[in-house]
């Protein structure tokens, strides 16, 4: 079929959510690298929105979901899951979390933590106390309940009446979080750094205050980890950064590495409150998710790619720093590891992404003046420095 074609049907088939995508299909991939139906080779700077943590193909990764899907892909919860089991202990044991469990999506993880933070607490005879607060410009997921809990209206108006009982606060303003916290506020559910709305970094300082607001006032803290977490900040979860734990936590996007799995960590004193009954999902946990999410652990431990991303991160920020310095309507660059946002003072983000693309590189935009990279972590300073000089390119495109 031809792209052409391929478009046509899109349109008279599928449900239009994504409007006129970016007119490519893509064949294959190896590493950094996507290979369109009609031949042309990309960079793929954007790791299909930080979920190709592995690049594309990793042999491990392929072998294991080969293997797995031989033997067989589905198992019901009612029965033990070998592989689930062992990924559970994966986790666990590399975080502060003491149990774990598996769902399909980040929206899904989110669900849990949403449900798992309101039957704690009715548990304990504190049935009026389920209200969560979480940060303005967040984003959790595409469910009713977690749209609710997403700080942009743009992905809220559209299904209001929302879930009740989520209120925002600013970002990095632990006085507004105070002040917003009440008798029947059971969580605060915070995004260590902002994804969606243009790579925005909480402060340590903001961090260690809404723990300490935490412990004080008997409420659980949440983090959505969904973006930030697994090797994509430099450090195997972003909440390291911070010298905090949260007492729940999130993970998707990453580890899979490109197969559908989400995540739900707790700490014991929280977890024990889901009883039989309680929760569950027919696909989450099925043996080929948790095979394809035991490869992407062996191959961030074993490969060094945590490690890589912290080098390579800091290395990207630096050269996109130098362009900072060339380029006066590049306001900020931010982020932490692999996880970057260049702000610019001007409304050019889009047609900055058409122009990466039209030169075979892949690269987000958050609306109109933020471009946002998220690279594989496999990689490398001959990759950055292959796309910084790229970006300088297209960059100097506009200048007045």
């Amino acid at each position: 079929m031809t792209l052409q074609e391929i478009i046509e049907m899109d349109k008279k088939y599928y449900m239009n959510t994504f409007g006129d995508r970016v007119p490519v299909c893509f064949s294959h991939g190896k590493g950094v690298n996507l290979w369109d139906i009609d031949g042309n080779m990309y960079y793929d700077f954007l790791s299909g929105i930080a979920v190709c943590a592995l690049g594309h193909s990793h042999p491990k990764l392929v072998k294991a979901i080969q293997e797995q899907a031989a033997k067989f892909i589905h198992c019901s919860s009612l029965y033990y899951i070998g592989q689930q089991a062992k990924l559970a202990k994966v986790l666990v044991e590399c975080s502060c979390a003491d149990r774990v469990f598996f769902a399909n999506s980040g929206a899904e993880a989110n669900e849990g933590a949403i449900k798992l933070a309101r039957i704690y607490f009715k548990k304990k005879g504190y049935p009026d106390k389920y209200e969560i607060i979480t940060l303005e410009k967040s984003f959790h997921g595409r469910t009713l309940a977690t749209i609710a809990a997403t700080g942009q209206d743009k992905y809220q108006e559209p299904y209001s009446p929302l879930t009740p009982r989520f209120s925002k606060v600013p970002i990095n303003n632990l006085e507004a979080l105070e002040k917003a916290i009440n008798d029947s506020t059971c969580a605060i559910l915070i995004e260590p750094i902002q994804g969606e709305s243009g790579v925005n970094p909480t402060s340590a300082e903001y961090i260690s205050g809404v723990r300490k607001l935490c412990d004080e006032k008997g409420i659980l803290l949440i983090f959505d980890e969904i973006q930030c977490g697994l090797g994509r900040t430099g450090k195997l979860f972003a909440y390291e950064h911070y010298g905090v734990e949260p007492d729940i936590f999130t993970l998707a996007k990453g580890l899979g590495g490109g197969f559908p799995i989400g995540a739900l960590l707790a700490k014991e004193f929280v977890a024990k409150a889901f009883e039989k009954g309680d929760h569950g999902s027919t696909f989450g946990g099925n043996p080929l998710a948790c095979a394809a999410g035991l490869a992407v652990m062996d191959v961030l431990f074993n490969e060094g790619l945590v490690e890589n991303s912290r080098k390579m991160g800091d290395y990207f920020i630096g050269r996109l720093g130098e362009l900072a310095g060339k380029y006066g309507f590049i306001k900020e660059v931010r982020g932490k590891g692999l996880m970057i946002g260049i702000e610019l003072s001007i409304d050019k983000a889009v047609e900055i992404k058409n122009r990466c693309f039209e030169k075979k590189y892949l690269v987000g935009n958050v609306g109109t003046n933020v471009i946002r990279i998220l690279p594989p972590l496999i990689i490398t300073k001959d990759d950055i420095d292959q796309m910084v000089g790229m970006l300088d390119g297209v960059l100097a495109e506009f200048t007045e």
